[in-house]
């Protein structure tokens, strides 16, 4: 599964760390995301796409 993550996060100047802080996650946690090594649960895929204001599917991309 593709994702922008890392691009959305970068866009809005923030680290992994603030970015998890955000979410209530590790920075681990946000870094295996962009990396695609972790699948985010539906409600963390949710909590991104909202952090962003965007839709799921704006953020994640199914190969």
């Amino acid at each position: 599964m593709k994702n922008v993550v890392r691009e959305l996060r970068s866009t809005r100047g923030l680290s992994q760390a603030d970015l998890g802080g955000a979410l209530g996650v590790s920075r681990q946690t946000v870094n295996s995301i962009e990396t695609g090594r972790y699948l985010p649960s539906l409600p963390l895929a949710i909590a991104i796409a909202r952090f962003f204001d965007l839709t799921v599917e704006e953020v994640f991309d199914v190969d």
